[in-house]
């Protein structure tokens, strides 16, 4: 059963930075897409960003381009998300997820991804 859990996240002023990390465990063989994920209270969660396995590919939700960055070390099982000049809008909590399919193509769906880590709280303040 492969786990994850995220950590990294707490509470910042808006301006500031934060880094997340999620720490894969289990039968992965590193074999799998990562994405980040965020919902704030009263909405749908949304997709921020995703690696494929290799970390040759990478996407982004356009809006949140040039101040997130998702990056990964597989030797450690670990994907991290640096966030930036972070905004009271970028409230919420924090999901890593999984994507063991074949596809070539890092993906932005919710159901594309099959392992979802717990979540990590971010609150920026004003």
């Amino acid at each position: 059963q492969v786990q994850l859990a995220e950590s990294g996240g707490g509470l910042v002023q808006a301006g500031g930075s934060l880094r997340l990390s999620c720490a894969a465990s289990g039968p992965t063989n590193s074999n799998y897409d990562m994405g980040w994920f965020r919902q704030a209270p009263g909405k749908e969660r949304e997709f921020i960003s995703a690696i494929n396995r290799s970390g040759g590919s990478i996407a982004y939700k356009d809006a949140l381009k040039g101040r997130f960055t998702i990056s990964r070390d597989s030797a450690k099982n670990t994907v991290y998300l640096q966030m930036n000049s972070l905004t009271p809008e970028d409230t919420a909590v924090y999901y890593c997820a999984a994507d063991f399919s074949k596809s070539n193509v890092v993906q932005s769906r919710i159901v594309d991804y099959d392992y979802w880590g717990q979540g990590t709280q971010v609150t920026v303040s004003s």
